[in-house]
């Protein structure tokens, strides 16, 4: 029988980001102001994070669509460099950490993944995750919750799935999962529930 899981969403739970910092950075190497580069984007980023578009592509698309003026590892780090950890939920997640297994399942590319990943001490207690960019599809679709529940061997009834967007969590509802809408003003309630469940699984 399936163990009790942690399944956790990644951005704006365990990690925020600010696109505008990208933005800024971006638009002092290039010609276009900070206010529309992004929107430079539109067209790669939901391929890239789906999987249709690999690292490397990317890269060398967001540099031509925006003239960038410097070097790969300039516009990657630029990229990367707009997450900081939610504090909070790492004294949670360090708190648990051995206590039961923690996945990560997220809508994401390969240079975020891989950079959050190595960055941030919150990610310590994961065991692993499922990724949108490998997966090949996206929340809120289904798709990509059957294929966690499947490599992860998660029973949703015995899973604790954190996402901070509702459509996200009304399809984790829907396939049964115990869920938890997450917001940063939200923590001490999601830490209470969080709790409750544990004790009902027989974790303290």
């Amino acid at each position: 029988m399936p163990q009790p899981v942690l399944l956790s969403d990644v951005g704006k739970v365990l990690i925020d980001f600010d696109f505008s910092i990208a933005a800024r950075r971006l638009a002092e190497r290039c010609d276009h102001p900070a206010e529309t580069v992004l929107n430079l984007f539109e067209d790669i980023k939901g391929p890239y994070e789906d999987g249709r578009m690999n690292d490397e592509t990317f890269v060398r698309e967001g540099m031509a669509v925006t003239s960038f003026r410097g070097s790969r590892q300039e516009f990657e780090t630029i990229w990367c460099e707009i997450f900081t950890q939610n504090e909070p939920m790492h004294a949670t997640l360090t708190a648990l950490a051995g206590k039961l297994p923690m996945y990560l399942l997220s809508n994401t590319s390969g240079l975020h993944k891989d950079y959050f990943l190595r960055t941030f001490d919150i990610f310590r207690p994961f065991q692993g995750g499922v990724y949108s960019y490998s997966a090949g599809c996206s929340k809120p679709g289904e798709e990509i919750f059957h294929q966690t529940i499947t490599q992860l061997d998660l029973d949703p009834a015995r899973t604790f799935y954190i996402d901070d967007l509702e459509a996200n969590i009304e399809t984790a509802n829907r396939l049964g999962f115990r869920t938890f809408h997450y917001s940063f003003a939200k923590h001490a309630q999601m830490q209470a529930e969080l709790d409750e469940w544990l004790a009902g699984q027989g974790i303290g």
